[in-house]
């Protein structure tokens, strides 16, 4: 159904994708072993004697859709968890159910959401930095901001995607909403939007002021 591995089709597999689905669907505190058991073709028991219990389970899928998204080595060296998201959004392609389990993963206080988001932030702040150094991408007075804002932006399809596709009049899949978005993002990113620095500059002042912005030291290395 789900699984990213060439023939993962044990029956602990089966139990485990069936799992991602129905989890990312209505979460896992609503869905019970015996749902999942359904589900994959399989008895509550042996869904007990492959993973022990309901939240081992979850952590085995946790650990498998981290994995998958972490795979993508090509897209995510350039920070760009956008472009998983429209690649997975084919209905054909059978990867609807992470994106939804990811969304809901994003959602919860857990150690894999935490995981995810901290290395989305981390591998966009290299992304950063690299471009910083090369001189493809303007100096930020705070990288690490920065990179928190853009690794939010990443995420934004998943956990808004309903609301993006009311929206975005005629948008009808999370693909289409990150096509749509693209092309506007790049511009913001490159163009921006204000015409002059005016803002920009009351804004420093006011930072400067009750000591939000951070020491200039750290500025010009984007590290």
């Amino acid at each position: 159904m789900c699984s990213v591995r060439d023939g993962d089709l044990t029956m602990k597999a089966r139990i485990r994708d069936a799992a991602i689905l129905l989890f990312g669907r209505r979460g896992a505190s609503a869905i019970s072993v015996r749902a999942v058991a359904e589900q994959a073709g399989a008895s509550a028991a042996l869904v007990i004697h492959h993973y022990g219990s309901k939240d081992a389970l979850r952590r085995a899928c946790d650990h498998h859709v981290l994995d998958a998204v972490f795979d993508e080595k090509d897209d995510l060296a350039a920070a760009d968890l956008n472009a998983v998201i429209a690649s997975w959004s084919d209905e054909e392609n059978g990867r609807g159910p992470l994106l939804d389990y990811l969304a809901r993963m994003l959602g919860d206080d857990t150690e894999a959401s935490a995981s995810l988001f901290d290395r989305l932030v981390d591998r966009t702040a290299a992304m950063l930095a690299a471009g910083m150094r090369d001189g493809t991408m303007r100096q930020s007075s705070d990288p690490r901001a920065l990179a928190v804002i853009l690794a939010t932006q990443g995420v934004a399809p998943l956990l808004l995607h309903h609301h993006l596709r009311r929206a975005l009049d005629g948008v009808d899949s999370r693909a289409d909403v990150v096509r749509r978005l693209t092309v506007p993002l790049v511009e913001l990113y490159t163009r921006g939007i204000h015409t002059d620095e005016t803002i920009l500059a009351a804004v420093r002042q006011a930072s400067a002021a009750d000591g939000s912005t951070p020491p200039a030291a750290d500025h010009a290395t984007g590290e």
